[in-house]
């Protein structure tokens, strides 16, 4: 890329709102005859006579492409901000992985929720294999701050996937930092759009684009986002160890998809309200949760440090029976995994094993449809599942 393909930053385009920002984040600047946004590079290597200079030698280290996507994140995650560095990775657990096995070493302590995403039983395994002592407890409730003593990293989820409990991302990073401790936040359910953790104290934020940040459900991504140049210099050798590294095309449909975040997390996150809002008047309805109601343990840390609550409701039906007819009974409503697609999705969660959670628990993670649908459709559901 040439001087002329440079990104530039929202900021320089007249405006720094969010729904600007993510429309303009990473774009290079105009270049006459050439597309707003240039179509993914694929490409082993470069032209590279002489010595090695210049920022594109070889396939598995950069691209072109990559390069675009990482600095858009960056301006989301860190706005206004210089030397925040993001890494893209092919998943979000090679993004995981690139922050732990970067860091950690035999002998080193890792405290990690014991109620996260369900793939992390299976990485303590992994790290303790590898010698590295695992610690955990509860995200509810800042609980991890009584094991974090003594600890190289410190991983927190929240809102933790599937439960939705929420910590204090800032007073669990200033403990961290006068121990010591190196702090990762997992923000995929959140996104950029609704909490910043590097401004809230974090050393790494992480996420799985493959949810709400690209939101339409055909695209695996991951990233890493940092400020510390060094720390981010040994997840880059780990990315290039493993070769963990996205696809061109999957690098630009991402950055494609960033352009409408703001509009799909606004619909997204409303839906969830009013779906949430809907379920508090079902009796068979229990274990209700949602950041965004008043009431909810979650709401009172998450309104401190959250801008959107996610578009993600849990709850929880009598039976495993009763939950998959009502799952069968949606129309609107796909039964699949993941979640933050434009797509409203839902499923038993307890269908995996691995999460701590009632046979009738249901993870709905709310689409871009109209509100009045939504609602008319779970309500129906709820009811035709009851005879």
């Amino acid at each position: 890329m040439t001087s002329e393909s440079e990104p530039r930053s929202a900021h320089s385009v007249g405006g720094s709102g969010e729904g600007t920002r993510a429309v303009r984040a990473g774009l290079p600047e105009p270049v006459k005859n050439e597309p707003t946004l240039p179509g993914p590079v694929f490409a082993a290597h470069f032209h590279l006579p002489g010595d090695p200079t210049g920022p594109y030698t070889y396939g598995r280290d950069e691209n072109p492409t990559w390069t675009l996507l990482e600095r858009a994140i960056g301006e989301l995650e860190a706005p206004g901000q210089d030397g925040v560095e993001t890494l893209a990775f092919p998943s979000g657990m090679a993004a995981v992985s690139a922050v732990l096995f970067s860091q950690l070493r035999a002998g080193d302590v890792v405290v990690l929720p014991d109620d996260g995403y369900q793939v992390l039983p299976l990485v303590r395994e992994q790290l303790t294999a590898y010698g590295i002592e695992v610690r955990t407890a509860p995200t509810r409730g800042d609980a991890q701050l009584d094991v974090l003593d003594g600890a190289k990293l410190l991983w927190i989820e929240t809102p933790s996937n599937p439960g939705l409990d929420v910590c204090d991302i800032r007073r669990l990073a200033e403990a961290a930092r006068a121990r010591g401790t190196l702090v990762a936040v997992d923000n995929t359910l959140a996104t950029p759009l609704g909490q910043r953790p590097l401004e809230l104290g974090a050393d790494f934020s992480v996420a799985s684009g493959t949810k709400m940040l690209t939101g339409h459900g055909d695209i695996l991504l991951g990233y890493v986002s940092a400020r510390d140049a060094a720390l981010m210099a040994t997840v880059r050798r780990w990315r290039k160890i493993v070769g963990a590294i996205p696809g061109p095309m999957e690098a630009w449909l991402a950055h494609r998809s960033l352009a409408t975040l703001h509009l799909r997390a606004d619909r997204q996150n409303a839906n969830a309200l009013a779906i949430a809002e809907a379920l508090r008047t079902r009796p068979e309805v229990t274990g209700l949760r949602y950041p965004g109601l008043p009431d909810d343990p979650s709401h009172k840390v998450a309104a401190q440090q959250m801008r959107r609550f996610g578009c993600v409701v849990s709850f929880t039906l009598p039976t495993r029976a009763r939950a998959d007819l009502f799952l069968d009974a949606l129309r609107l409503v796909d039964d699949a995994t993941s979640f933050g697609g434009v797509r409203s999705t839902a499923e038993r969660r307890g269908r995996w094993g691995g999460d701590a959670v009632a046979e009738g628990f249901i993870r709905f993670s709310a689409g871009a449809e109209d509100a009045e649908d939504l609602v008319a459709d779970v309500l129906r559901a709820l009811d035709e599942s009851a005879n």
